[in-house]
């Protein structure tokens, strides 16, 4: 098409300087040619901006020859071609549009700088929003509460999401999850959990009631077969055996209701937990002989490296629960001669506290339930060894109160690794020593 175009202008130059001989002016006569070429195009352009620019004009391209026959219709099947995508990309969001405006769940839009671009129906019903005089709003000058706040400036919205009272209706509870997506932008889902939420509450209030209402008989019971077991008067046939299973169950059953209350008193208080000093390395120790204690029985390798220097901002109690939990749950599950090692550094991301057992391990379709209230891989090796179900929902309630979150990596018969892992906003350094210590305790 170029080669016509070639031909098309030297024709017309030959022909405008054959003209401009006969009256004894070439240049002039193809000066006027090329003239006559360039006002050729000129007009073809003129009739191409109208095409573009002018809405009201038809589709259909405008009549041209040569190249301009071949521009107008190039043009005008991308514009077929850009109609018929934006047909169905309006189709497309028409309909999830209306898939979005049938849930009975809210959802909105979030751009990078937390203005809102879009939200469904149910996002009116349940936080209160109006279009679009709520569009390209911050969401935190609409929903003010602190702790929404905190969770909305957080980078790790954790899968649970938060809590909130409606702020039109302060009788519902709404738990919001923010999913981020794209280039900065983040999905909000807000689910009315009222009903769930008074359902769960009952349930807190029913068992921390029995666990209550059990811990006084246990401990009278419990009092009276040590009363027994020291009497000497007491025959050791046949009563020596079945007294000391009692004295077994009765104080698993002890251990049970200890952490039922601390599990109902956790949840009951979900909030941030406070950021007094704990001093994990010292913990670390006592972690060391308690672990030697409980399994003296079994020789078990125990050791552990750690940060002198690196301490935590929490609840000490909680902290000390959980990852008690995860060192008895070690020495527990590790066969006699084992190894248990555990681990408390720092990097980029925050504070890191790892057990790591060569014990029987878990199959990859039980981690996720692990930290399920009452769950247990093999029930009858869980009796065997006496641990209550409830350890590591502990842990992962007394984590989610420091901003931090459980993993776990095993595999069965290779142990397991679990660690929690701290964010850099609850870590302390005391002496900046950053020195670690190797400890090795069997």
């Amino acid at each position: 098409m170029l080669a016509t175009e070639y031909w098309r202008l030297f024709l017309i130059s030959a022909i405008s300087g054959f003209s401009g001989l006969l009256f004894d002016q070439l240049l002039l006569g193809i000066l006027v040619g090329l003239l006559i070429y360039i006002a050729y195009h000129l007009n073809n352009i003129h009739n191409l901006s109208k095409w573009l620019l002018d809405s009201k004009t038809s589709l259909e391209p405008p009549e041209g020859k040569g190249i301009w026959f071949e521009i107008f219709n190039r043009i005008y099947t991308l514009q077929k071609r850009n109609k018929s995508q934006k047909i169905k990309l309006a189709s497309a969001l028409t309909r999830f549009q209306d898939a979005a405006s049938a849930m009975p769940d809210g959802m909105l839009i979030l751009t990078q700088d937390g203005k809102i671009e879009w939200f469904n129906q149910a996002t009116k019903r349940l936080l209160g929003l109006k279009s679009p005089q709520d569009i390209h709003q911050p969401l935190i000058n609409l929903i003010r509460y602190p702790a929404f706040k905190q969770f909305l400036a957080s980078d790790n919205h954790g899968d649970e999401g938060i809590e909130v009272l409606s702020p039109i209706n302060e009788a519902l509870i709404i738990q919001i999850r923010i999913v981020p997506y794209g280039k900065g932008k983040a999905l909000m889902i807000a689910r009315d959990v009222t009903r769930v939420s008074q359902l769960e509450q009952v349930r807190r209030h029913f068992v921390a009631n029995i666990s209550h209402e059990l811990r006084t008989p246990l401990t009278v019971l419990t009092g009276y077969i040590e009363t027994l077991l020291d009497n000497e008067k007491m025959p050791a046939n046949p009563w020596g055996e079945p007294l000391q299973q009692m004295y077994s169950q009765t104080s698993r059953m002890q251990g049970i209701v200890k952490d039922l209350l601390l599990l109902t008193r956790l949840e009951n208080y979900s909030g941030p937990a406070s950021e007094a000093i704990v001093d994990v390395p010292e913990l670390i120790e006592m972690l060391l002989e308690e672990a030697r204690m409980l399994g003296i029985e079994k020789k078990q390798a125990l050791t552990a490296d750690y940060d002198a220097s690196l301490k935590l901002l929490g609840k000490r109690e909680e902290i000390q629960s959980a990852f008690s939990n995860l060192v008895s749950n070690a020495v527990r599950y590790t066969p006699k001669g084992g190894k248990i090692h555990m681990k408390w550094f720092a990097d980029e991301n925050g504070a890191h506290f790892t057990v790591i057992d060569s014990g029987v391990g878990v199959s990859q379709m039980d981690i996720p339930r692990l930290t399920e209230r009452f769950f247990r891989v093999d029930e009858a090796r869980s009796r065997e060894t006496g641990g209550t179900g409830l350890g590591l929902a502990i842990v992962k309630h007394v984590l989610n109160r420091h901003d931090a979150r459980l993993s776990i990596e095993s595999r069965v018969g290779k142990g397991s690794q679990f660690s929690c892992h701290f964010p850099k906003s609850r870590t302390a350094s005391g002496d900046k020593l950053n020195k670690t210590v190797s400890r090795i305790n069997s």
